[in-house]
C-alpha cells in the first residue's frame, strides 16, 4: 500500500480511537478500527450515547438486547463521508440493518457495514509502481434479542430484563498483496461475538440500564499471524432517563461510559481476547486506565413524534477529541430522516462531519 491508504489509516486511527500519552501504549493497538465507527444518526448525535436506549433498527450493532423490546419490522440506512477536512470523496461509511420481531420468540435482525478507502496506487521495495487497488472494509452480522416479559399475544413488555447476542464475520481488503519483500497479501479476515443486556423501568420510571460486550474474536492477521492485531474489543455501560413523556412532548437522556479492551504482550503479539478482557485494566498505570474510559452524554427531544432534536458531547482525554454533535430527525408515518453533524474544533479532522439516514417501519 502506499503513503494514501497509510496517512488515511493513521488519521482514522488517531481521531476515532484513544490515543494514549508517552506512558501508554501509544495509538490504539487494535486492528479493524472501522468496526468502532458508530452507526446511526440518532446516537451519533447524541454524542455516542446510545446503549441503555437502542431503540430502533441500529440496536443489532448498538445493544443487541434492545432488540428484544422491538415490535415491528425496521430497516435503516446511514451514509457518511469520513475525515471532510481532507476532502476525499471516496472515503465513506455505509451501515443497512435490518430488524424482524417474531412473536413469543423475541427480534432476529443482522447488519452490513462498508467502509470505503478508496483506490491507491501500489509501490514495490524500490518504489516502482505496481498497479493500482482497492481498499476497503466489510462486516456481516447477525443478531437476535429477546425480552424476558411477554404478553399474551407474544408481544414484548416494555419492562424488564432484555438479552441479546450478534455474530459477525469481518473482511479487511487493504491491498492485494504485501508491501515490499512482505509475504502474503493485504487481506484479513476474522469473526467476533457480541452479547448485550437492557433493562427497562429499572428501580424507577422512566430509567433503563445497559451493556454490552462487542467485538470478541481473535486477531485478524495480513501478512502472518505473528503480525496479527486484536479486534477493537470494547465495554460499554450506560443509563437512558425520560424526562419528559407526555401526548405531545418527549425528552431523553442518556449517559454512558465506554473503554476498549485490548491488549498485547512485550514481544508486540496479541494477547487473546479472552484474556485482554481482564489483563488490559491493568497494563497501563491508574491515571491513564482512568483517563481511558470515555464519557459520552447526549440528550434527545421528540414532539408529536413528528420532530425530533437532539444534542451530545463525549469527553476523551488520551484520544484528544471533545466533539460536540447535533442532529434533527424528520418524521412521517413510518418514514423517518435523521441528520447529524459533528464539531470538534477548528482543524479537527472530525469537524464538520455530516450524517444521513433513513429509517422505514414495516
Amino acid at each position: 500500500m502506499n503513503w494514501r491508504l497509510c496517512i488515511v489509516l493513521l488519521i482514522l486511527a488517531g481521531t476515532l480511537v484513544s490515543v494514549n500519552d508517552g506512558l501508554a501504549d501509544g495509538p490504539s493497538e487494535a486492528g479493524v478500527i472501522f468496526l468502532k465507527l458508530v452507526p446511526g444518526t440518532r446516537p451519533a448525535g447524541m454524542g455516542e450515547a446510545f446503549v441503555a436506549q437502542a431503540d430502533d433498527a441500529t440496536a443489532t450493532w448498538w445493544n443487541t438486547a434492545g432488540m428484544g423490546f422491538l415490535t415491528r419490522q425496521e430497516l435503516a440506512l446511514m451514509y457518511v463521508n469520513l475525515l471532510p477536512q481532507f476532502h476525499l470523496d471516496d472515503l465513506y461509511y455505509s451501515f443497512i440493518s435490518y430488524v424482524q420481531p417474531i412473536e413469543y420468540w423475541g427480534t432476529v435482525g443482522g447488519n452490513i457495514i462498508f467502509t470505503n478507502y478508496g483506490k491507491t496506487e501500489g509501490r514495490d521495495e524500490n518504489n516502482m509502481p505496481t498497479g493500482t487497488f482497492h481498499s476497503y472494509d466489510v462486516a456481516f452480522t447477525a443478531a437476535y434479542g429477546t425480552a424476558l416479559k411477554m404478553d399474551r399475544n407474544g408481544k414484548p413488555l416494555q419492562k424488564g430484563l432484555a438479552m441479546g447476542v450478534a455474530a459477525k464475520f469481518i473482511y479487511s481488503h487493504l491491498a492485494d498483496q504485501g508491501a515490499g519483500a512482505e509475504k502474503g497479501s493485504g487481506v484479513g479476515t476474522s469473526m467476533a461475538i457480541d452479547i448485550g443486556v437492557l433493562y427497562k423501568e429499572a428501580f424507577i420510571r422512566g430509567l433503563s440500564l445497559g451493556a454490552t460486550l462487542t467485538n470478541m474474536g481473535p486477531a485478524i492477521s495480513y501478512i502472518d499471524r505473528a503480525q496479527a492485531d486484536p479486534l477493537p474489543m470494547t465495554i460499554r455501560i450506560g443509563g437512558s432517563y425520560k424526562l419528559m413523556n407526555s401526548e405531545f412532548n418527549e425528552l431523553i437522556v442518556n449517559l454512558d461510559f465506554q473503554k476498549e479492551l485490548v491488549d498485547r504482550y512485550d514481544d508486540g503479539k496479541a494477547v487473546p481476547f479472552y484474556i485482554a478482557m481482564f489483563s488490559s485494566w491493568s497494563n497501563n498505570d491508574l491515571t491513564n486506565e482512568i483517563e481511558g474510559v470515555i464519557p459520552n452524554i447526549g440528550m434527545e427531544y421528540w414532539y408529536n413524534r413528528m420532530v425530533g432534536l437532539r444534542l451530545g458531547y463525549y469527553h476523551d482525554i488520551l484520544g484528544d477529541r471533545f466533539p460536540l454533535s447535533f442532529g434533527f430527525s424528520l418524521k412521517y408515518s413510518s418514514y423517518e430522516f435523521d441528520f447529524g453533524y459533528v464539531s470538534a474544533g477548528e482543524g479537527h479532522p472530525l469537524t464538520d462531519t455530516m450524517m444521513f439516514s433513513l429509517s422505514l417501519g414495516i
